[in-house]
C-alpha cells in the first residue's frame, strides 16, 4: 500500500493524517507497516487524502511504456523517469550521491583543462552542476521532502 508515500507527499505527519481522516494514530502505524486496512479506514484515508480508495490499495506507482502518453514524451524526460530522477520519493541519498559525482569529476575535468580547453569548460560545468545540486540538497532539508528520512512520527 502507498499510504505513507502519499502522506510524505503531502507532507503529513501521522498524527495530522490520523486527525484529518479521524483514525487513530496507532491505525495508520498499522497499515503502512503492511497491515491489511478495513474498508471504513480506507474510506476515511481516501477521503482525507482526496485521491480514491484503488490509489490507497496500489503498491507502488507504475508508469505504463507501452501507453501514448509515454511515446509522446521528449527524450530527456524519458531519461529521467528510467534513472528514476522524478520519483514519487524523492530520496536525499541520490541528491547527494550526484552532488559528490559532479564535484569528482568536476575537479578531474578541471585538471584536465591544463591540456585541453574543452576539458576546462565541462569540468566548470560539472562544478556549476554540483553547486546547484547542493542547492537542491538544502532546499529538500529546509523543506523535509527526503523519502528516506528518519520519520520522527513514528516514535
Amino acid at each position: 500500500m502507498i499510504l505513507k508515500q502519499l502522506r510524505l507527499s503531502r507532507n503529513f505527519s501521522q498524527e495530522q493524517l490520523a486527525q484529518m481522516s479521524g483514525l487513530n494514530v496507532r491505525t495508520i502505524q498499522r497499515i503502512e507497516s503492511g497491515h491489511k486496512a478495513s474498508v471504513e479506514s480506507l474510506k476515511c484515508l481516501a477521503a482525507a487524502l482526496e485521491v480514491e480508495i484503488s490509489t490507497l490499495e496500489q503498491e507502488k506507482f507504475v508508469i505504463d511504456k507501452h501507453n501514448s502518453n509515454w511515446h509522446n514524451l521528449p527524450f530527456w524526460l524519458k531519461c529521467c523517469f528510467s534513472l528514476q530522477l522524478l520519483t514519487v520519493q524523492p530520496a536525499r541519498a541520490v541528491a547527494l550521491r550526484i552532488v559528490i559525482a559532479c564535484h569528482l569529476s568536476g575537479f578531474l575535468f578541471c585538471l584536465l583543462g591544463f591540456r585541453n580547453e574543452a576539458a576546462l569548460a565541462g569540468g566548470l560545468i560539472m562544478l556549476a552542476s554540483a553547486y546547484l545540486f547542493h542547492l537542491l540538497l538544502w532546499q529538500g532539508d529546509k523543506l523535509g521532502i527526503w523519502y528516506d528520512r528518519p520519520d520522527t512520527s513514528t516514535a
